[in-house]
């Protein structure tokens, strides 16, 4: 008895999983099967009805007294896109005009300020951005002070005539030596170079200079050319830059964007600009050579 029982469990089925694969084939046939059907279409019975529907709106169409509306393809319409003319020989006859604008115009400052070049006072450079004019801040102004001398006035003014007929960005720099100045009406040398770059400024406002070409900027002695050491290195840092840039202006300078109901200012429209008063008598004396 246990002999046969041996024997059948030996003839087990190992082969089941047949059943199992030969289901899921099935299955998947099915499957395309009904997809199939479902994506092909009868062209056929698509024609018929597509033809039907077209002659059953010509009849309406024909027995109607109501105008017609005759379609027609609808032309399209391409934007009439003007290339931009080749103005490459353009550019680069107006390079060469701008060069030489700026050229004339260091000689003209060159002739203007002869006296001064020739002294060591000024020196006029030519660089791939425009004109350099340096002036010895001891030819514009005295010791610690910010306002110009008449000699000074006479040779930024004919300054000014040469550079108010041309459009080009201009930019006033003032520099200082490191010897610290703290007087009422500069705490130090910030203030001190930058009132002195507005005061060439102003002049050359009022010399006929737009407004909107001019940038006044005070460095201190943030930005020396020689040795702080020296007294020759010294005076050479004391000085006002007049950086002429080789660049055209834009024509309308865009008004900043306000929040609503900020007025323009807070002064009223008509009334002058405040002349500040003179200051008192410091008992602390500037510094020699400033």
């Amino acid at each position: 008895m246990a002999r046969r029982r041996k024997g059948e469990d030996e003839h087990e089925n190992h082969e089941r999983w047949l059943v199992s694969y030969a289901d899921f084939i099935t299955l998947l046939f099915a499957f395309f099967v009904v997809m199939y059907s479902l994506s092909s279409l009868n062209e056929g019975k698509y024609r018929i009805m597509s033809d039907s529907v077209v002659s059953a709106f010509r009849n309406i169409a024909s027995n109607s007294d109501s105008p017609r509306i005759i379609s027609s393809p609808i032309p399209s319409i391409r934007p009439q896109v003007t290339p931009p003319p080749s103005d490459t020989q353009e550019t680069e006859e107006a390079r060469k005009s701008r060069a030489e604008r700026v050229k004339n115009m260091a000689e003209e400052i060159r002739k203007v300020l002869a006296p001064l070049v020739a002294d060591g006072q000024v020196r006029v450079t030519e660089g791939a951005f425009g004109i350099t004019v340096e002036i010895n801040a001891s030819v514009l102004f005295a010791p610690g002070e910010a306002q110009l001398g008449a000699d000074a006035v006479r040779a930024l003014r004919a300054v000014a005539e040469v550079v108010a007929g041309a459009e080009f960005p201009i930019t006033v720099e003032g520099h200082t030596d490191i010897t610290p100045i703290a007087t009422a009406m500069f705490p130090s040398n910030w203030e001190l170079s930058a009132v002195r770059a507005s005061s060439v400024v102003r002049l050359f406002v009022d010399g006929g200079v737009k407004p909107s070409r001019l940038t006044a900027a005070g460095y201190g002695d943030q930005r020396p050319v020689a040795d702080n050491a020296t007294a020759d290195g010294r005076a050479r840092n004391r000085r006002v830059t007049i950086l002429i840039e080789s660049r055209v202006v834009e024509a309308e300078v865009p008004k900043p964007v306000r929040a609503s109901g900020v007025t323009d200012s807070i002064l009223p429209a008509d009334a002058a600009p405040p002349v500040p008063a003179p200051a008192p008598a410091d008992p602390q004396t500037p510094a020699p050579g400033r």
